[in-house]
């Protein structure tokens, strides 16, 4: 009687499991055109280090069309407007976002916890919005061969979400596909990546940049008053880079940037390195009667051109633009949710191919030692022509395809709150 006692039950339109990217903009749209939602996140908050902090214009133009940039850009961050590495020595200037036909022309570098804590506030803003922290999801409801709903392990007890609709917005880790048991095609890597956080000085420079030498990738990125650094190493080498030491991985870093040198001490034992296990996989089919799964839950992304988390955000859009009503009006189907992944799939298959395509025959290469004798020939061809360069920064500005929010506010909501 004490566990049924402790157990409660709601009902949504739709509960969504994780609260990153995807997962709380899809909450945050659907709640905005009317829909009720149940967002659930397994952590107490949104704070964790070396997430995925690069906001693409792609994502920048949601929020305008939102009306919401002008207030989110006044969060802290770093705009970088032009992408460059160091390869083999000589600099080489790869993307340029300064022509991109958006409101925002550059990448804003930004903590992933400020721009969640950003949307979840712009949710709360409607009665829809429920949004539940430290609740773990573990367990799909089925019922008549279609899914209605989830249970959560919380702090106060089993929870129970009824629901027209799941959504697995839970990361490339999900426990959603998982007991869905989506059967998911891995396309592999041959990377990790550790990540780490060294002081910045006034007298370094504000470039984000990248370091490319044999047998090791060094990626820079300015946070203000510290770098957020990429040590990139071949798949399943961390345990080997251990047992050097740690000394000898300092001293591998100032190799490749030799400023460093009087900051490497700050990495005091590798509690202070993370090690992120890089996978490009994507599932088959996203769907199921009843459950729907997006970003990293459906196609882990590799760690190359910053996109995961606004492939994740673009789903996340497309997502809502095709199911609000559906889900407003009672009378979601199955082939509402294939047209989510009819929608995504295309966009997400071009830009994994070109991932994998620079895995297989840039990262692997320079991993494995060999000697950078010449630039390639289409880095080449960037440094030459800057018009050029605006054609990687269309391809990792926006992606292969940019969604745009089609969904009006809803005049209850609009009433409730004022216009957005």
């Amino acid at each position: 009687m004490a566990d049924a006692q402790r157990q409660r039950t709601i009902t949504v339109e739709c509960a969504v499991a994780g609260g990153g990217p995807a997962g709380v903009m899809l909450g945050f749209l659907l709640a905005r055109a009317g829909v009720k939602v149940a967002v659930l996140e397994k952590h107490e908050d949104f704070f964790r280090d070396f997430r995925g902090d690069t906001i693409h214009p792609s994502t920048l133009q949601v929020m305008h069309e939102l009306g919401l940039l002008e207030a989110f850009l006044k969060l802290p961050h770093q705009q970088v407007e032009r992408l460059g590495a160091e390869i083999g020595g000589q600099m080489v200037q790869i993307a340029d976002f300064s022509h991109l036909p958006t409101a925002a022309k550059f990448i804003a570098l930004m903590p992933q916890w400020d721009f969640l804590d950003f949307l979840a506030a712009q949710g709360k803003r409607y009665p829809g919005f429920d949004l539940h922290m430290a609740a773990d999801v573990d367990e799909l409801i089925s019922e008549g061969g279609k899914v209605a709903g989830l249970k959560a392990a919380t702090h106060h007890g089993d929870l129970e979400v009824r629901s027209d609709l799941v959504v697995g917005a839970d990361g490339r880790h999900s426990t959603v596909r998982s007991l869905a048991r989506l059967p998911v095609e891995n396309l592999g890597a041959p990377m990790d990546v550790l990540w780490m956080r060294l002081s910045r000085h006034p007298e370094d420079g504000e470039e984000t940049l990248g370091r490319i030498e044999p047998g090791r990738v060094f990626i820079m990125i300015n946070r203000g008053d510290y770098w957020q650094c990429a040590f990139v190493i071949p798949k399943g080498g961390f345990n080997d880079l251990r047992r050097k030491g740690l000394e000898k991985f300092r001293l591998a870093i100032v190799a490749l940037k030799p400023s460093l040198a009087s900051r490497v001490h700050e990495l005091s034992s590798w509690n202070d390195v993370k090690l992120l296990s890089v996978r490009v996989d994507r599932l088959e089919k996203w769907y199921r009667p009843g459950l729907l799964c997006i970003g990293d839950a459906a196609h882990a992304m590799s760690p190359i051109g910053g996109v995961g988390v606004n492939l994740a955000v673009q789903d996340a859009v497309a997502a809502a633009n095709i199911l609000a009503r559906p889900l407003r009006e009672g009378r979601l189907t199955e082939e509402d949710l294939a047209r989510v992944q009819k929608r995504r799939v295309l966009p997400v298959k071009l830009t994994q191919r070109l991932q994998v395509f620079l895995q297989d025959r840039v990262i692997s290469n320079v991993l494995s030692g060999s000697e950078i004798e010449s630039i390639p020939f289409p880095l080449r061809m960037l440094n030459a022509y800057p018009v050029l360069r605006r054609i990687p920064g269309r391809i990792i500005g926006l992606g292969f395809r940019p969604e745009h929010v089609a969904l009006a506010e809803a005049a209850s909501t609009k009433a409730a709150n004022g216009p957005s």
